[in-house]
């Protein structure tokens, strides 16, 4: 398994209403895009920004009712990727000592995992399969956007548009939407 940190939560561009959220390889530095949804990306900020909502959130119900019952979230794994598809389990350990693993949707592991502080991984395939360099030289982009996977091109915008490139995030922004319409 590998250990996985969050290091980015923003709108999605390709996909309007949804969030990427990127996670990083602690040790390789390979990135992993997420798509997910705007409710678990709130779960998600919510509680990497330790907030306190005025009435709990599904995440915090299923948390406090876990924390209450004794068991504790142990970690959090992507599992495997299919057809762009992202499978995830939790694993809990209960009072008695007992292991138990639930499949989850990645998002809503993580959103348990950041509330729990407790280790996210995934599985080396997923990382071999989806992971990318943000610097990877290996590749040859040549300037042309096509060689670059959507979650690319959302992660490159955004860089642009926190240098204030106005013009570099209008080309990029552009790309995005001429992939979007095929």
């Amino acid at each position: 398994m590998i250990d996985l940190s969050i290091i980015a939560l923003s709108e999605s561009l390709s996909k309007p209403g949804n969030y990427a959220l990127i996670l990083e390889d602690t040790v390789g530095k390979r990135r992993i895009p997420l798509i997910i949804g705007a409710s678990e990306a709130q779960a998600i900020a919510v509680a990497m920004e330790k907030m306190q909502p005025l009435r709990p959130f599904t995440h915090d119900l299923f948390y406090q009712t876990l924390k209450q019952a004794g068991i504790l979230v142990k970690e959090a794994v992507i599992t495997r990727v299919q057809e762009e598809i992202f499978y995830a389990t939790i694993t809990l350990l209960t009072p008695a000592g007992e292991t138990l693993r639930l499949d989850a949707r990645p998002s809503d592991a993580i959103a348990l995992a950041v509330r729990f502080d407790c280790p996210l991984r995934a599985s080396a395939d997923v990382v071999d399969t989806s992971g990318y360099f943000v610097d990877d030289r290996t590749r040859d982009k040549k300037g042309s956007y096509a060689e670059y996977t959507m979650a690319e091109l959302e992660e490159l915008l955004a860089k642009i548009i926190k240098k204030e490139d106005y013009e570099s995030a209008a080309r990029v922004r552009d790309a995005i939407e001429r992939r979007k319409r095929g």
